[in-house]
């Protein structure tokens, strides 16, 4: 009898563009017996998985649940210690607001033996996608990735600071609070400061749009963005370099 080891690995999928994902996470997928998969994974990515491999969509669209966290933390022990390798498929990097490392700590609790692959985070590959650079010598030396959104539903505290700085500051999950996102930066006199969101970023589906902080709000609703998407906040977003289509040149058959 072919007893398995019951054992989780979190994997990043990377920012949407198939091809934009490691070697090591294809292993993983390759080897798993049950894959939990979230909304903003690219679903060809399941083609990596065994025949025999279950696939299970435990993911989130604009707050609409298929599973609570505390059922996903359920899931990966049951189906673990019933079938074998668990590998839990997440968007971008899972250590960056991804509760990887929530479910690591939950499935070590019952004994289960623990990996992570790290992904591409959309923070840094969706707006290099629109040949933004996060830093520019003589435009930004640094940078923040803030979630837009807290736990409690409110705007992160992070943002008030970030928007005091010099640095170039990303925004995920802020589509909501665009309002708030904007009226903090206008505090800080930075009406003229350079924007860009980017949704459904490194996908074909992507939608970009460009302004300052006193008119992107009307970028918005002119070009109809909306979430999943980035904002980039910064002098940067005026130092875009001119890229070649990179789905005609370097797309994987």
């Amino acid at each position: 009898m072919n007893i398995k080891t019951p054992k989780l690995t979190v994997v990043g999928a990377g920012p949407g563009d198939i091809d934009l994902i490691t070697l090591k996470a294809i292993k993983a997928i390759e080897s798993a017996d049950v894959i939990l998969y979230d909304a903003l994974i690219n679903e060809a990515l399941l083609k990596y998985a065994s025949k025999k491999a279950e696939l299970i969509f435990v993911g989130k669209r604009k707050g609409c649940y298929s599973f609570q966290q505390d059922q996903i933390n359920e899931l990966i022990v049951s189906r673990a210690n019933s079938h074998g390798h668990v590998v839990r498929l997440k968007g971008g990097d899972p250590f960056i607001f991804g509760r990887g490392a929530e479910e690591i700590d939950y499935a070590k609790q019952f004994g289960l033996e623990t990996y992570v692959v790290p992904g591409i985070t959309s923070a840094i590959a969706v707006p290099a996608y629109q040949g933004i650079p996060l830093t520019k010598r003589g435009a930004s030396e640094s940078f923040w990735v803030i979630t837009g959104t807290t736990k409690a539903h409110k705007l992160s505290n992070d943002v008030v600071l970030a928007a005091k700085s010099t640095a170039t500051v990303v925004i995920l999950m802020g589509m909501s609070k665009l309002n708030e996102i904007v009226k903090v930066f206008s505090t800080e006199n930075k009406k003229d400061t350079a924007v860009a969101i980017i949704q459904n970023g490194t996908t074909q589906n992507e939608k970009f749009g460009v302004g300052t902080i006193s008119t992107i709000s009307k970028v918005v609703e002119e070009k109809q963005l909306s979430s999943p998407a980035i904002i980039v906040i910064g002098d940067v977003v005026k130092e875009r370099v001119v890229l070649n289509s990179i789905y005609k040149d370097f797309a994987i058959a």
